[in-house]
């Protein structure tokens, strides 16, 4: 099966996580500056959210840029990623409105967990898909923010029971670990290109 119908829904689809997350913002009952003083913690965590969502769609976009055909196993796997996406608003919505306390933080890292869980998965059907010669496999290497980035997530969840500012600074430093674009794909694929 060729790509382009993945491609255009799951752009779809982050697209309208993207405003859903934006129209969950609430306007503030006036007009002085005070008033927005509550919406704070609301609007940074919608801020790490919308990173967390253009990381994804723009790795997503990378990997499919690596990938010629899919099955039906990859719809699915892709199906499974976007479903922890599609939490994002809720779990976003939910930290920021209740000022970061235990539960919603760590069930925040869990969606984030989840997506990322899904996104390996989704990568390693595809990789299975290419055979032995896998242009995605050659262009990921050994995926160390790959692997490193679950086991953060997990300590983040812990540590929401213990300390929800360090919980969120492990959730931030995730995100500025993919936040500069990966260019490993680019760069193999072109160097592939060209010979």
């Amino acid at each position: 099966m060729k790509k382009g119908r993945l491609e255009a829904f799951s752009d779809a689809v982050i697209a309208i996580i993207l405003t859903i997350m934006v129209l969950e913002l609430k306007i503030p009952h006036g007009t002085e500056w005070e008033d927005l003083r509550p919406l704070i913690p609301v609007f940074l965590t919608y801020v790490l959210s919308f990173i967390y969502l253009g990381i994804y769609w723009n790795n997503h976009h990378h990997m499919l840029y690596a990938t010629d055909q899919i099955n039906g196993k990859i719809l699915w796997a892709n199906m499974h990623l976007l479903f922890w996406l599609s939490l994002i608003p809720f779990t976003t919505g939910w930290m920021g409105e209740n000022h970061v306390a235990p539960l919603p933080t760590a069930v925040y890292g869990g969606v984030l967990l989840g997506a990322a869980i899904a996104y390996y998965i989704l990568q390693r059907l595809i990789i299975a898909e290419q055979g032995a010669n896998s242009k995605l496999k050659a262009a990921l290497g050994r995926d160390i923010k790959g692997k490193l980035s679950p086991l953060i997530y997990l300590v983040g969840i812990l540590m929401a029971f213990v300390n929800q500012w360090v919980s969120n600074g492990l959730y931030v430093l995730v995100a500025l670990m993919w936040l500069i674009p990966d260019k490993r794909i680019e760069s193999k694929l072109n160097t592939h290109a060209n010979h």
